[in-house]
C-alpha cells in the first residue's frame, strides 16, 4: 500500500468542481475498457478525451433514460480499468459490480449532490468492505475492520463523538482507494486520458 493521505487529493474538488459535486469512481483490476463495458452491458458509443468531456453526455443520458441507463467512461491505468461516472452510481451498485469482481478486485467510491456517499471494496464476488465516507464508523462487509488502521492514516475520523472531524472525507476515499489498489490518480491523468464510453443499464435489484 502507498502512503497517500486525504491531503494528496485536495486537487479533486479544486480542479474538477463539476465532477466533485456528483461522481462515481471505480477501479477494476485486469480488465480492458472494452471488456469492462461489455460486462456492464454497454457498447462503445464514443471516445472522449478528459473527464470534463464526460460531464455533459452523462447528464444528457440521465435526462434521456430517466436514470435507467447510465453513461460511463472507461480508461486503462496500468493493469486496471478506471470507470468515471459524472452523476452516476453504477460502480457502487452491488448487482452490477459483484459479478464483475469475480476473479478480481473492484474498488469504488461515490458521492451525490446531497453529500450521500459510499465506498465499496469487492474481492472475487465478495463485498469485503462498505461504508459511507461521511460516517466511516458504520462499516459492513465480510471484513469491516480489516482496514481500520489504514482508514485512520488516510484521514478518516472513525469516532462517533459529537464534534468529530468531517473534513476531507471525499479526499480520504480517494486516498483509501489508492492504498488498496496502488493506482495513483492525478489531475493530469483525468484531464488527458482517453475514455471509451457507453450507456449501461442498471441491473434489476
Amino acid at each position: 500500500m502507498t502512503g497517500t493521505t486525504a491531503a494528496d487529493y485536495l486537487w479533486f474538488g479544486e480542479d474538477f468542481d463539476d465532477l466533485a459535486e456528483a461522481y462515481c469512481i471505480t477501479l477494476v483490476r485486469g480488465l480492458s475498457p472494452q471488456t469492462l463495458l461489455a460486462r456492464l452491458g454497454a457498447e462503445e458509443e464514443v471516445r472522449v478525451a478528459g473527464v470534463q468531456g464526460l460531464v455533459e453526455p452523462a447528464y444528457d443520458a440521465w435526462d434521456t433514460h430517466d436514470g435507467d441507463r447510465l453513461f460511463v467512461g472507461v480508461t486503462a491505468v496500468g493493469d486496471w480499468a478506471l470507470i468515471v461516472e459524472p452523476n452516476g452510481y453504477l460502480g457502487i451498485t452491488d448487482e452490477a459490480v459483484a459479478p464483475i469482481s469475480r476473479g478480481t478486485t473492484v474498488v469504488s467510491h461515490f458521492r451525490n449532490i446531497n453529500a450521500v456517499d459510499h465506498f465499496n471494496w469487492f474481492e472475487d464476488g465478495e463485498l469485503r468492505l462498505h461504508f459511507e465516507p461521511l460516517f466511516p464508523y458504520g462499516r459492513d462487509g465480510s471484513d469491516p475492520d480489516g482496514l481500520v488502521g489504514t482508514m485512520r492514516k488516510v484521514g478518516f475520523d472513525l469516532s462517533e463523538e459529537d464534534g468529530r472531524d468531517y473534513a476531507l472525507h471525499t479526499e480520504a476515499a480517494f486516498a483509501l482507494a489508492e492504498r488498496i489498489t496502488g493506482v495513483l490518480l492525478t489531475p493530469e491523468l483525468l484531464r488527458t486520458a482517453e475514455f471509451v464510453c457507453g450507456t449501461a443499464p442498471l441491473p434489476a435489484r
